[in-house]
């Protein structure tokens, strides 16, 4: 005979808890200038600021890396005091590289974060 004092739903297992184990993460989408910036960064390593506008005609740098780090990218950044840029000397550039790993899963409400950017 089957135990029939069990309380709860006895046909059920236990619930499982919101473990990174129980999630199945991918990469956002990501696309525009936020792909060309991490392409970038995986192709060239570290880069300043100024080689995202000048090279890749990114004016917002700033703003595209913002929206990666929210979407999960896991980007470094690092600010130079001064960095020579065609000639002259530039003050409080940021240079941006990508971490290991690249792209770390965000939970908000339990939920893996991402999606398009």
């Amino acid at each position: 005979m089957k135990n029939q004092n069990k309380k709860g739903r006895p046909n059920e297992g236990s619930p499982k808890q919101n473990t990174p184990d129980n999630y199945t993460f991918n990469h956002p989408i990501v696309t525009g200038q936020a792909a060309e910036v991490i392409e970038y960064l995986r192709k060239h390593g570290p880069t300043e600021s100024f080689t995202f506008t000048a090279e890749l005609a990114v004016p917002e740098v700033a703003a595209r890396i913002h929206e990666l780090k929210r979407a999960g990218w896991n980007i470094n950044t690092v600010i130079l005091d001064e960095y020579r840029f065609r000639g002259r000397i530039r003050r409080r550039v940021a240079r941006y590289s990508l971490g290991v790993p690249e792209w770390i899963p965000l939970h908000v409400g339990g939920e893996a974060r991402g999606g398009l950017i």
